[in-house]
C-alpha cells in the first residue's frame, strides 16, 4: 500500500514559499484565526479525534517579553490509526499524536502546515502501513477544510531511518525512568511541561496492545522563540519531546529529536547559542530519566 497523496512521486508545487524537508503546507485563503478556528472545528466534528494539547507559541513568546508572529501547533489524535503505527516501530511515538503548526509570517500570509506520513513512514520505517493511507487523507482533508485551499508538499518527503533522532539506554525500569524524566523537567524553572501521553494506555483504550511508550512534551520559551523568530516553521517541532519506551526485549530507552537537526530542517540561519544551550539540556535531562 502505497502512502496516498504523500507518495514521493506525486506533483511537487512551487517550494518558493515553504521547502521544509518531509511537510505537507496549505497557503490559508482565510485569515488566521479563521484558519485556525476552522482546523479545530473541524477536529470537533470528529467523534474519532481527540484534541490533546493547543500550544500558543506567541503567548508564550509574550509571556517572557518576546515578540513573535501568530504561530499555534495543535497536537491530536485516533488511538485506531496511530496504534498500528507504534506496534510496528514504537519510536514513531516521538511524532505522535499528529501535530499541525499554524502560523501568519512577516507578508501577513497564513500557512498550515504537517508532517507528511511518507517523512514518519522512511524516518521510522513503517514499510506502509495500513493506517498510513487513512492519516494521509485525514491530515489532508482538515487542512484542506481549514485553509480553503489545496494541499501542497516540500520538494522532499523523505528522510534517513532514524534521522535526527538521538536514543539513549535507561538503567531504571520503565516506570522509575519516566518518573526520574518528569521530576527532572519539573524542578527546572525554566521548564513548563505541556502535556504527557500515554500512549499504552490510549491503545488499551480501543482494545490493542502496545508495549509501555509515553511521551512527555515541554519547552522553554526563551530558548525557543528566537528559533521560531528566525524560522516560524520550527514551531512545528516546538515544544521540545521526550519519548520513553520498552522495547521487545525489556531494555528501557528515552529518544528525542537531536537539536541540530531541527536547525538545518528548518534552515535555522545562526541561533547556535540557543541549539546548543537546548542540546544540552535534552542530554542533561536524558541522563536524569536514564540514571545515568
Amino acid at each position: 500500500m502505497s502512502c496516498g497523496d504523500d507518495d514521493p512521486g506525486d506533483v511537487v508545487f512551487s517550494a518558493d514559499v515553504l521547502n521544509v524537508q518531509g511537510t505537507r503546507y496549505s497557503e490559508s485563503n482565510n485569515n488566521f484565526e479563521a484558519t485556525y478556528s476552522n482546523f479545530i472545528e473541524a477536529l470537533n466534528a470528529n467523534q474519532a479525534i481527540s484534541i490533546i494539547a493547543e500550544i500558543d507559541h506567541a503567548a508564550n513568546a509574550r509571556a517572557v517579553g518576546r515578540v513573535l508572529n501568530p504561530t499555534k501547533t495543535v497536537f491530536f489524535g485516533n488511538p485506531n490509526l496511530g496504534t498500528p503505527l507504534m506496534q510496528k516501530n514504537q519510536l514513531v511515538g516521538l511524532d505522535l499524536p499528529q501535530k499541525v503548526l499554524f502560523f501568519e509570517n512577516n507578508d501577513a500570509l497564513v500557512f498550515a502546515m504537517y508532517n507528511s506520513v511518507a517523512y514518519l513512514d522512511s524516518r521510522y520505517q513503517l514499510q506502509d502501513t495500513t493506517t498510513l493511507g487513512q492519516v494521509s487523507g485525514a491530515l489532508e482533508n482538515l487542512t484542506t477544510t481549514a485553509t480553503n485551499s489545496e494541499v501542497q508538499r516540500a520538494a522532499n518527503l523523505i528522510v534517513e531511518f532514524g534521522e535526527g533522532i538521538i536514543t539513549i539506554e535507561s538503567s531504571q525500569n520503565f516506570e522509575q525512568t519516566y518518573a526520574s524524566l518528569e521530576t527532572a523537567i519539573s524542578s527546572d524553572e525554566n521548564l513548563d511541561i505541556f502535556v504527557q501521553l500515554d500512549h499504552q494506555a490510549n491503545a488499551s483504550s480501543v482494545g490493542m496492545e502496545l508495549r509501555p511508550t509515553r511521551v512527555i512534551v515541554f519547552g522553554n520559551p526563551n530558548l525557543e522563540t528566537p528559533l521560531m523568530q528566525n524560522s516560524q516553521t520550527t514551531g512545528l517541532d516546538l515544544p521540545q519531546k521526550m519519548l520513553v519506551w520498552e522495547d521487545q526485549d525489556g531494555i528501557v530507552k528515552i529518544s528525542y529529536n537531536d537539536p541540530l537537526y531541527l536547525q538545518q530542517r528548518h534552515g535555522i540561519s545562526g541561533n547556535d547559542s540557543q541549539v546548543q544551550q537546548i542540546a544540552l539540556i535534552l542530554e542533561e535531562l536524558a541522563k536524569a530519566a536514564a540514571g545515568i
